[in-house]
């Protein structure tokens, strides 16, 4: 019975490892998934950032460790936890402070379509089927491509749509209303 109410204070509070380890380990581990992430995985549409996931996945992985015991202590737990968020912060900060930051650590926009035409080169390096494309098109209130003068995939996923002026898609034979 007394093992029931029995707290082990220092095994509870006192780090099992070093502590700059953990923050070594951590530090590594981050900006190892960030740099895949940014750089091998792909984008899809509307879908949330590359950041957001791998901040939810590692520091629910960091503190699911310190509740389990894989570590001997919260402090082990919460200096992951820290040093993740931490990191996450500052490449937030860097890249909103420096340009060259933000372009490094951020895709550009990449064009899916040009005035009304798919660039099928980029879709097929992302992945995106022309349903795909035209899905979120519909999403966004298009029906045709030719009233959209640009279309790109941003850094975040989600797709940007710049229609064409009502003079220019008239231009267009697919844009014209059937008469009824």
């Amino acid at each position: 019975m007394d093992k029931l109410l029995l707290i082990e204070w220092a095994e509870l509070i006192i780090p099992t490892h070093s502590v700059a380890e953990m923050m070594l380990r951590g530090t590594v581990m981050y900006l190892s998934l960030f740099i895949i992430l940014r750089f091998v995985m792909v984008r899809q549409t509307s879908t949330i950032g590359i950041a957001d996931i791998l901040v939810i996945v590692v520091i629910a992985d960091a503190a699911q460790n310190g509740f389990a015991k894989e570590y001997k202590s919260i402090t082990e737990g919460v200096v992951l936890v820290l040093t993740i968020v931490f990191w996450n912060l500052f490449l937030n900060w860097i890249s909103y402070r420096f340009k060259i930051f933000e372009r490094l650590l951020s895709p550009p926009p990449l064009p899916l379509i040009k005035n009304g035409k798919m660039n099928r080169h980029n879709m097929r390096q992302e992945f995106i089927t022309e349903e795909e494309l035209r899905g979120q098109l519909r999403q966004q209130g298009v029906s045709e491509l030719a009233e959209v003068r640009e279309a790109c995939l941003e850094a975040n996923g989600e797709l940007s749509v710049i229609k064409s002026d009502s003079k220019e898609s008239s231009k267009h034979p697919k844009s014209r209303a059937k008469p009824g």
